[in-house]
């Protein structure tokens, strides 16, 4: 979790320069390529450390290091020739799937990723499968170390030096070119961390030999990743779907039904559906996505515990660990969602100094996300865990639900609230998806849940977003800047939560 939350640092500290060089229409290209490439690169990659993670955790559990060995050789060579494939595929196919030169051009700089990220995968399931979360942290933070150097400075020359460059690309726009140059630091992030698992191998300790007389075929071992893997990989994709309705929905219904904002300036009328988008994506989106990649990593870290629980039918320690997952999901999610809804302008501003214009679109758009980012925190560790007890594929049903009701909700609210009718519908998506998988995961795993602990969370989030409301108001009276008025804001919001869950702590656990 805390390389997690520093790789998503350094992933803000990616997107929110890469924002203010590019803009809100340069932003709609590089967000338009990553929507229509990540759905590839989740069917590939996503899901597939799961399943790696869950088979070595089932092997080590039953002292079969052999077979775990055999685990990761035999997911190493599969899913090498997988990757390998998507790549080229996306790469081929680039322009088929962005339907314009350029964002093709992103596409095609972004396909790689496939390959290494599948190698990354193994690499991190095979670690995680034996509760090792180091290699998986630190691979992380130097994803985010070389995707901040490598795509800021290549963007930041490409846009400095776009007239000689631009001569290759006589037939593109040059916000194009300088967001295809920003999202290459995504794939060389990637090598960095294939380069960091090549070197950690050749040090890394071995597993014990014991004299095992089960060890199962390639063939078994082959059926069993791609039968927990591909239900996942295909849920990942389903959640992607998300990021190319909002891309195709609010792009096509601003351009259909108009906007409901000024035309900014400098801004061509015909630019203001990708202008909107870009800014959507680029900045609510992006700082929606802050916290749930931090309670991601509880997912992957509670997978392996909750295996083992339900291999030895140890009911108590499954409860436990899912209490333990959930718990430690709503402490993070709720109050950082309650101060982003009442600090979105100060944030924002903070964030994104350079672009007051795509801010002013996204403060209320940010509100309306905040219980979708809540829900959406909480989902992961559950999704985790259904496919910890065998339930792999009830995920993939539950986010096509999700699917389903968010696209109905942009068709019908992005005509009549604008952009933020996406941010609306997402909400609604991710309190349906958590709701259910909750009931799921409760009816197969035969345990109950303590309801106390999880109102506590929200008294206490709730008391966080007053006090900093409160902090905001009285650091304005008294003339503060931005940063000093966001920093006291935070603080005292801090300060309180943390001061209302020791008073109340025994009730966490109760």
């Amino acid at each position: 979790m805390l390389s997690a939350g520093i790789s998503k640092g350094l992933g803000a500290l990616f997107k929110i320069p890469l924002t203010n060089l590019l803009g809100g229409v340069g932003m709609s290209y590089f967000s338009c390529a990553y929507s229509l490439f990540m759905p590839v690169y989740s069917l590939t990659v996503t899901g597939l450390s799961s399943a790696v993670a869950r088979m070595i955790a089932q092997s080590v559990a039953l002292g079969m290091y052999a077979n775990a060995k055999k685990v990761r050789s035999t997911a190493l060579i599969i899913f090498s020739i997988v990757g390998l494939a998507g790549s080229i595929l996306t790469f081929l196919l680039s322009k088929i799937f962005s339907r314009s030169m350029e964002s093709s051009l992103s596409v095609a700089m972004i396909a790689p990723s496939v390959f290494f990220g599948c190698i990354m995968s193994v690499e991190r399931g095979y670690y995680e499968g034996m509760s090792n979360m180091y290699p998986t942290a630190v691979s992380q933070v130097i994803e985010g170390i070389v995707k901040v150097v490598a795509g800021l400075y290549i963007c930041g020359y490409v846009t400095q030096n776009i007239d000689s460059i631009i001569i290759y690309f006589p037939d593109i726009d040059p916000r194009a070119i300088s967001a295809s140059a920003g999202i290459l630091g995504v794939t060389l992030s990637s090598v960095g961390a294939v380069i960091f698992f090549a070197i950690l191998r050749l040090f890394a300790k071995k597993l014990p030999v014991n004299d095992e007389c089960t060890v199962i075929s390639r063939n078994e071992i082959a059926r069993e990743l791609i039968s927990n893997a591909v239900p996942t990989g295909i849920s990942a994709v389903v959640t992607n779907f998300t990021a190319l309705i909002d891309m195709w929905t609010i792009i096509g219904c601003i351009k259909y039904f108009g906007s409901k904002i000024n035309s900014p300036s400098g801004i061509a009328e015909s630019d203001i559906p990708h202008f909107i988008y870009g800014s959507f994506a680029g900045i609510a989106l992006t700082v929606f996505n802050l916290v749930p990649s931090v309670t991601n990593m509880l997912g992957k870290g509670v997978l392996p515990c909750i295996t083992e629980a339900w291999e030895n039918h140890h009911i108590k320690s499954l409860s436990e660990n899912t209490m333990q997952a959930l718990i430690t999901s709503a402490v993070i999610a709720v109050p950082s969602a309650f101060g982003m809804a009442v600090l979105a302008p100060e944030i924002l501003n903070f964030l994104f100094p350079k672009q007051p214009e795509e801010v002013s679109i996204c403060i209320n758009s940010l509100r309306l996300l905040m219980l979708g980012m809540v829900c959406l925190c909480v989902s992961f560790p559950v999704f985790s865990m259904l496919q910890a007890i065998g339930k792999a594929s009830l995920p993939l049903k539950i986010m096509l639900l999700g699917t389903v009701i968010k696209f109905a909700g942009n068709i019908f609210l992005i005509p009549v609230i604008g952009v933020n009718g996406a941010s609306v519908s997402t909400s609604i998506c991710y309190a349906v998806i958590l709701i259910v998988s909750v009931k799921l995961y409760i009816k197969y795993s035969g345990i109950s849940l303590k309801i106390m602990p999880f109102l506590v969370i929200i008294y206490a989030g709730g008391m966080c977003a007053g006090s900093a409301y409160l902090a905001c108001e009285f650091a304005r009276r008294c003339g503060f800047e931005n940063f000093a008025v966001l920093g006291i804001s935070v603080a005292t919001g801090g300060i309180v939560y943390l001061l209302v869950l020791v008073v109340c702590g025994s009730c966490l656990k109760r």
